[in-house]
């Protein structure tokens, strides 16, 4: 970020779209409920290898960054592995909020969260995708920031961690799903943050036999994974497909809109969140890094 108004812009996408680190409150703190996604069958799969033996059944919770890639992810499930995928993110969330227990301080109703989800659609793989919310929006986090104290931050977010996947285990019951949890790309403002936040998402993955979908290397440079950048190179993918490589003349592909330095989506960003309604190199990109870690474990 070599210009002073890029803080001010992308603050301003943060304000709307209710996830990252901004001193004030998003202008609606959560969508209304979300609906389980239909399960649709097609046969050509977008990912190399075998598929796996049967049809796995996904969930996927998270935040704005789930909220804005949750059609496309679940497309690409559907196609590649024919999995059964369900989504329930909300915007301006953390790992408190999925927690059972924190309903009265808590962005997610209590029959969203992620172990009474569990319970109930018994998912092979919980994919969890969250940037780290950590300015204090959400309730549940009891006024923890980053900014203002790094230390107890870290702290209450690997606590949650584990908490959460302790929770989701034992709601299993006998059928314990695998959590993937997703490594958020580079964090224009506090890029040491989002480095520690993945380095706990790798650790709670070692120490409970989950995974990790390295997403954010698909939207980092190559030799700088936690260097922040709007453009990146077209893949052979995207060049074959013109809506994906955004400036083909450049050979390169827009991540990121120029008034909003954290969200994928290339459409401008709403009040009320919701799914991206155009296509997006960096929602692809995403997605496709998750679907091939499920891939790779449900075969």
């Amino acid at each position: 970020m070599r210009k002073p108004w890029v803080v001010g812009v992308l603050l301003t996408g943060l304000l709307v779209g209710g996830c990252g680190d901004p001193a004030s409150a998003p202008e609606e703190p959560a969508p209304a409920a979300p609906r389980a996604s239909a399960t649709t069958h097609q046969r050509a799969p977008v990912s190399p290898g075998p598929p796996p033996k049967r049809a796995p059944t996904v969930l996927y919770l998270g935040d704005s960054l789930a909220m804005e890639s949750r059609r496309v992810l679940g497309r690409e499930l559907r196609r590649d592995l024919k999995a059964k995928f369900t989504d329930a993110p909300y915007s301006g969330t953390t790992l408190c909020d999925y927690l059972e227990g924190t309903a009265e301080r808590s962005l997610v109703p209590a029959a969203d969260k992620a172990a009474a989800l569990v319970r109930r659609l018994r998912p092979d793989f919980v994919v969890l995708q969250f940037w780290g919310n950590s300015w204090g929006y959400t309730p549940c986090m009891d006024g923890i920031t980053y900014d203002k104290s790094p230390a107890r931050y870290f702290d209450r977010y690997d606590a949650d961690a584990r908490l959460l996947t302790e929770q989701i285990t034992a709601a299993g019951n006998g059928h314990r799903p695998r959590i993937v949890w997703v490594s958020q790309g580079p964090d224009p403002i506090t890029p040491d943050r989002v480095r520690r936040v993945n380095a706990l998402y790798a650790k709670r993955a070692a120490a409970s036999g989950g995974l990790v979908a390295d997403a954010g290397k698909a939207v980092s440079p190559e030799g700088g994974r936690y260097t922040w950048t709007q453009y990146l190179p077209c893949t052979a993918y995207e060049r074959a497909r013109p809506d994906y490589c955004t400036q083909p003349g450049r050979d390169r592909t827009a991540l990121h809109r120029d008034d909003d330095h954290l969200h994928f989506c290339l459409a401008p960003t709403t009040s009320r969140p919701k799914p991206c309604p155009v296509r997006s190199p960096g929602i692809l990109r995403i997605a496709r890094e998750i679907v091939k870690s499920v891939r790779q474990a449900a075969r």
